[in-house]
């Protein structure tokens, strides 16, 4: 490649820690519904090697549970046990060996777990079809077709979950992944708990914005101890709730800056899934003015979300300082080889694989 031509900055490398992105380009976490007792399957390699082959610079392995309760759906991924590492270490290899960096999502669904595949229609699944109890900081249901009433953690539980998340981030380490990511969004766990509509407790984890980050907060410190210095760890969040009395921007960046204090590198900035009936206007780049105020706003890197489609658009959020990184979801299904046709696009090519020169 000719060293004149000036790399789109969409294409330039990102070094986190240890850790150097060739590019901007990430696979966001999305989950496939298709493990069985949480493990990792030819699916799940296929579908994840094909974004590395493609020339995206991180893939991000869907919400994996840190414990079987944890999980969305019966058919959801999981490290919660040793014999969960195999097939995802086989994963990280082919992701790494691809020239990608392999990283995972690790998570807890709380109140929406429990819940039937999307094609079957996503119902909550009673415990004769499967289904399991539910947890949260609140006894409130998520509502639609998620009807269950959660049982409201007690103390033992809050433990619980932090040892599972912390057992879990070993895994992933064990698995060769070095990228790790806490799930904080979309009404999971965490996420529920940092929102004033769903967090009603009375206790140290309830009432307060200090009170309420508090879990996240404890956990990403007991994670960030296991999990190596020299390897990056970043959060999701739902940056604001989309509705009156919830979470809001500001609240993201105060939280971006005290989670920048226990050793998070980047803030992957998503926004609602808490309730049902939040109102969102879901339109081009409809997410990006988050990762932007709260890049800015608490100093940290970001990773921008929502709706990122077309190659300028991708090059200008990083151009224009929006986001370090752009995550891409549904357009990475529709065309694994997206990185490197919007490399095209804005004027530039991509190293090929060799087995893939001629086509490229």
């Amino acid at each position: 490649m000719d060293k004149s031509i000036s790399v789109p900055h969409l294409f330039q490398p990102l070094t986190i820690r240890s850790v150097t992105l060739r590019n901007r380009i990430g696979v966001s976490p999305m989950c496939q519904y298709s493990a069985a007792d949480g493990f990792a399957n030819d699916w799940h390699y296929i579908h994840l090697g094909s974004h590395a082959v493609g020339g995206a610079s991180i893939v991000i392995v869907e919400a994996t549970g840190v414990a079987p309760e944890g999980r969305i759906t019966p058919g959801c991924l999981g490290l919660w046990s040793d014999k969960h590492i195999e097939p995802l270490a086989r994963i990280a290899k082919l992701v790494k060996d691809n020239g990608a960096v392999a990283g995972i999502q690790i998570a807890h669904a709380g109140r929406k777990a429990s819940a039937d595949l999307p094609w079957h229609g996503g119902a909550h699944l009673s415990e004769a079809h499967g289904g399991w109890e539910t947890i949260a900081p609140s006894p409130i249901p998520f509502g639609g077709e998620l009807t269950k009433i959660p049982r409201a953690m007690t103390e033992t539980d809050i433990l619980r979950v932090q040892n599972d998340f912390v057992a879990t981030a070993k895994r992933a380490l064990a698995a060769g992944f070095n990228f790790l990511e806490l799930h904080a969004a979309h009404g999971y766990l965490f996420n529920s708990f940092l929102s004033p509509l769903t967090n009603l407790r009375t206790d140290e984890y309830g009432g307060s914005f200090e009170n309420r980050i508090r879990l996240l907060l404890e956990t990403t410190r007991a994670v960030r101890k296991v999990w190596p210095e020299n390897l990056p760890l970043a959060v999701r969040i739902s940056a604001i709730d989309w509705m009156p009395g919830g979470w809001q921007i500001e609240d993201s960046i105060a939280l971006a800056k005290l989670l920048k204090a226990e050793g998070v590198d980047l803030m992957d900035c998503s926004s609602g899934g808490l309730v049902p009936e939040a109102k969102i206007k879901v339109e081009p780049g409809y997410q990006v003015p988050f990762a932007e105020k709260v890049r800015h706003g608490a100093n940290i890197a970001t990773a921008a979300v929502g709706f990122i489609t077309i190659a300028k658009q991708a090059d200008d959020i990083v151009r224009a300082g929006q986001a370090d990184v752009v995550l891409l979801a549904r357009q990475m299904l529709a065309d694994p080889y997206w990185p490197a046709h919007a490399a095209k696009m804005i004027g530039y090519k991509l190293p090929p694989p060799n087995q893939y020169a001629r086509a490229w």
